[in-house]
């Protein structure tokens, strides 16, 4: 595997501006796919990714290759350069940053970035022979992924990090179930279990029956709260999407917006999730509170987001990579704390009459000024009957303002569960964003969609 912090030194050498910054993404990994509960379409990649930022007389040119050789890397600098000179200068740009003490955490298990194609092989037919007498579909993957940032200011950043995910769809025609596990660590991995997991939930929903259009009362689990976080998450928790008045904070820092239950973070210092030390320019991660006890209290910032705002702002550590600059900073460690119900059989309990729902798919944004987000269950959808649950449902058409939804929790699971988006950015740059089972008094559903299955 290339040595990213080589390769960043490198790169800065050979570029010529007032300022510069090389960004080296490099992975080892391997994934292995399985269909009908056999394996097939395993991948291995080995790959390193540098990106150069030159700039000139506020003029930003910005280019990327995986040319990592002394000629690859010129030619780089060459374009970097030439995308400068053609560049309109960015009044607002602060310039790069200066180099800050950076935190030490974990995050790279020797274990995990050790496991070859036979391991992960090997993982992969565990988790087929965890099913319980459904086909499964999914797939394992490893890795061990390299960042390092170096800049002309001084910016000598490095980290090595592993990530490990089992993915399981449990489906026949007629029924399917779904669980997934993340982790950086070798302990954390049990792809048994999450086929058991699926398999159980997929027995579950055979013969599933219509409901009609309303807002209930619901259970979600982790995998459906993550999900509708990370899509509100894109405009809300964005200094961007402030400053823009895209995000459903603006113009609501200090009040109470949600249920007092709920309290939400990005840390992505958290060694339950998938740690980190610096972002995209090697800024400090700094844990941000972004909700607390209902209260709306801030969003994530960079350094240019924080110049734009002006006096009394700075970078938390949540700089894009520079392809991405025009989102801003966004909150890819996101947590949402967890509460006291020891299980969703509790939470069931205090909804007493709603609808179960376990993951959601096709998700779309409607509306972000008011966080309303559309999209279907998917996967384990039912009735809860008496604070049981009850008949299985088919896929629901669901629209919802995830505001509203926040606005009464009667509860939420302890322990928070880590879901993976590591493909945030479009690279290997492991990202995971924890979430508990929730209770919620307003879900609604919009439409009725087609039976679980294949």
């Amino acid at each position: 595997m290339s040595d990213a912090r080589e390769i960043a030194g490198q790169a800065l050498s050979s570029a010529q501006g007032d300022e510069a910054e090389a960004m080296v993404l490099a992975e080892r990994s391997g994934l292995v796919r399985f269909a009908a509960s056999e394996i097939h379409q395993p991948t291995l990649i080995e790959n390193a990714v540098v990106t150069l930022r030159i700039v000139r007389d506020g003029r930003i040119g910005v280019a990327s290759t995986n040319r990592v050789d002394a000629d690859g890397l010129r030619e780089l600098a060459r374009r970097a350069g030439e995308a400068a000179d053609s560049a309109v200068a960015e009044a607002d740009f602060p310039g790069l940053p200066d180099r800050e003490p950076l935190p030490e955490v974990a995050g790279c298990d020797d274990a995990v970035a050790e496991l070859g194609p036979e391991d992960q092989a090997q993982l992969a037919r565990t988790a087929i022979e965890g099913a319980e007498g459904t086909d499964v579909y999914g797939f394992f993957t490893s890795g061990l992924t390299e960042i390092a940032v170096a800049s002309t200011r001084g910016i000598d950043a490095h980290q090595r990090m592993t990530d490990a995910t089992t993915l399981v769809l449990a489906a026949e025609e007629g029924l399917s179930g779904y669980a997934d596990q993340t982790t950086w660590s070798a302990a954390g991995i049990d792809p048994a279990a999450v086929a058991r997991e699926a398999s159980e939930k997929a027995a579950r929903t055979r013969g599933a029956k219509s409901i009609e259009p309303a807002a209930y009362r619901a259970v979600l689990e982790p995998y459906a709260l993550a999900d509708l976080m990370n899509y509100f998450g894109y405009d809300s928790f964005g200094a961007l999407g402030l400053l823009e008045e895209r995000s459903y904070l603006a113009g609501r820092i200090g009040e109470k917006v949600f249920d007092e239950k709920v309290t939400i973070v990005d840390d992505a210092l958290d060694l339950e999730g998938l740690p980190k030390r610096f972002d995209f320019e090697g800024m400090p991660k700094q844990r941000v509170t972004l909700i607390a006890d209902g209260v709306a209290r801030g969003v994530v910032w960079d350094g240019t987001t924080a110049a734009r705002a002006g006096e009394g702002h700075k970078s938390t550590g949540h700089a894009p990579p520079p392809i991405f600059r025009q989102y801003g900073p966004l909150a890819t460690a996101v947590k949402v704390q967890g509460g006291d119900a020891e299980s969703t059989d509790e939470l069931c309990e205090l909804v007493g009459d709603g609808i179960y729902v376990t993951r959601l798919h096709y998700l779309g944004i409607v509306n972000p000024r008011e966080g309303v987000i559309t999209g279907m269950t998917r996967d384990g959808t039912f009735r809860i009957r008496n604070g049981t649950i009850a008949e299985p449902l088919v896929n629901l058409r669901f629209t919802v303002s995830v505001p509203q939804m926040l606005e009464d929790v009667p509860g939420l699971s302890r322990e928070p569960k880590l879901y993976n988006i590591s493909d945030f950015y479009g690279e290997r740059y492991p990202a995971g964003l924890r979430a508990p089972a929730i209770a919620t008094a307003r879900f609604n559903i919009s439409g009725v969609g087609s039976a679980p299955g294949v």
